[in-house]
């Protein structure tokens, strides 16, 4: 997030974009659905490197707007705390946006299938996305023909929910309470936080922050995690081992989480852990055009997607959700997909701050994707 593309037409389509994912998915599956949005917090960004060289001048790196600002100069760069109560505030109105979709009207889920079907008219003939969409369609018809009435808030409204990344922890810590009835806490900046892959340090502050709170919680690893490093860090934030409390969010490349993703599994199926696997297939598939372009391809995107859910069939686990870094914008900042971006289309609408997302046709293309393993992991015929 940012506070430059704020703006109540960047939330709507965001949302609109998670939303028909999840009822592609829904049908797919034949399972409920989760709805969390990576929103109403996420402005800090982990960097790799503390500063960034340009024409031979050294600066912090940006670190997301609420710490510094993006322009290249020394008054920009500076850490400003005061930016953090500038992100609280456009926390606050993302909310308040969400709230107004999720329970207005506009989640309305023949709405929603309409939006699906503007997308698989850009298909080919005879695909499966247009598969899909004529068996949501049919149901649907099928439903008001022998009278359930669409009308009701079953089928107008949603349950979403927001998360981020707990990465700045003066933020996160200003922004706990404890629950006058329970007695708990809870990190009130968000629904669920997980930790990243650069702060998730047994002995560190970040693990540290996270075991304290009620919140359901997720951490990211790669292959460079262990699976006594995994037990170790599961105990941690999970002491209780509370089901569905915990999420393991994998990011690895498909190669690499072929090799190391069975062991993992193998030592959490071992001590009798509850967690929730998560597949992060986007950020161990970063890479660098020619032209200094940050991009991600949408096959590598799938292949690793793939491999998650081969994995787990293997091993007799379940795949539990997916994470995805995406706008509702046509934005051409991640290669491939059925919007057919290439390296040299990049420049057309690059917008992104920091990391490239998938544009709405990519994100929904994954979603039929998902929903055709998912069906036939549910025993499901397929289309």
């Amino acid at each position: 997030e940012s506070f430059k593309e704020f703006h109540v037409n960047h939330v709507r389509d965001n949302f609109r974009v998670i939303m028909q994912m999840a009822l592609v998915m829904t049908f797919g599956s034949a399972m409920p659905v989760v709805k969390i949005g990576r929103m109403a917090g996420q402005f800090a960004k982990p960097r790799s490197d503390p500063n960034e060289v340009i024409d031979g001048v050294s600066l912090p790196s940006y670190r997301g707007d609420n710490v510094n600002q993006e322009e290249f100069t020394p008054e920009a760069r500076r850490n400003n705390p005061f930016l953090m109560v500038k992100a609280y505030h456009q926390s606050a109105q993302t909310l308040n946006i969400l709230r107004a979709f999720s329970t207005g009207g506009f989640a309305d889920i023949s709405r929603l299938h309409a939006w699906n079907l503007d997308f698989v008219e850009n298909t080919e003939e005879g695909s499966r996305y247009r598969r899909l969409a004529a068996k949501v369609d049919e149901s649907l018809r099928f439903m008001k023909a022998i009278g359930v009435d669409t009308s009701k808030p079953e089928f107008t409204s949603v349950d979403f929910y927001t998360a981020h990344e707990c990465l700045l922890l003066p933020y996160e810590q200003a922004l706990t309470r404890q629950d006058s009835t329970t007695g708990k806490w809870y990190d009130c900046s968000s629904h669920m936080l997980w930790v990243g892959e650069r702060t998730r340090d047994l002995d560190g502050a970040h693990l540290e922050f996270t075991r304290g709170i009620g919140n359901p919680l997720g951490v990211k690893i790669s292959d460079k995690c262990t699976p006594e490093e995994l037990i170790r860090i599961i105990e941690t934030m999970n002491p209780q081992n509370i089901p569905g409390k915990l999420s393991i969010i994998v990011r690895m490349g498909a190669e690499k989480l072929r090799k190391n993703l069975p062991g993992l599994i193998r030592a959490v199926q071992r001590e009798g852990k509850a967690v929730v696997w998560i597949s992060d297939p986007v950020h161990g598939n970063t890479r660098k055009t020619e032209n200094g372009f940050k991009t991600r391809d949408f096959d590598n995107i799938r292949s690793e997607l793939r491999a998650f859910f081969d994995v787990h069939d293997e091993m007799g686990s379940h795949p539990g959700g997916v994470h995805l870094e995406l706008t509702g914008e046509d934005v051409t900042e991640c290669t491939g997909g059925v919007s057919a971006v290439t390296d040299d289309t990049l420049r057309h609408r690059y917008n992104t701050a920091c990391d490239p997302r998938l544009n709405g046709s990519q994100a929904l293309e994954l979603a039929f994707l998902i929903a055709e393993r998912m069906r036939l992991k549910s025993g499901l015929p397929p289309l």
